[in-house]
């Protein structure tokens, strides 16, 4: 299948300034930077494909703070994910939770019409 003929969920090339590879050839470097330092970025396209984005190192920077930034956030969710799967590890670690389980496989089960799962019920 050709990139031509692929879906894609959303198209973020669209959005960006388009300069054909035929102009980066007739121009040149030169004239591909003036471009980008007008624009910021622009998509490098062949038979209107696109082919590459050139970006401006300020471009470039601020995608690198938000990737960073993504990843802090990511980190700080999946620590405290860590941190309640741990609270909830150290209840199987006390010392009366195997009889606290028996006593609730004992127990018969009263749901009253309503599911109960998770920690929530």
């Amino acid at each position: 299948m050709s990139t031509s003929l692929a879906i894609r969920p959303f198209d973020v090339f669209a959005q960006l300034p388009h300069t054909p590879a035929s102009d980066v050839k007739r121009l040149g470097w030169r004239g591909l930077m003036k471009t980008v330092r007008s624009n910021g970025k622009t998509v490098v396209t062949n038979h209107n494909e696109p082919e590459a984005v050139i970006l401006s190192t300020e471009e470039y920077a601020d995608l690198m703070q938000l990737a960073q930034q993504s990843s802090a956030n990511t980190e700080s969710a999946l620590v405290a994910l860590r941190q309640r799967f741990d609270e909830r590890l150290a209840a199987l670690q006390a010392p009366d939770a195997g009889e606290r389980l028996r006593a609730v496989m004992r127990a018969p089960a009263q749901l009253k019409g309503k599911v109960r799962a998770g920690a929530s019920h």
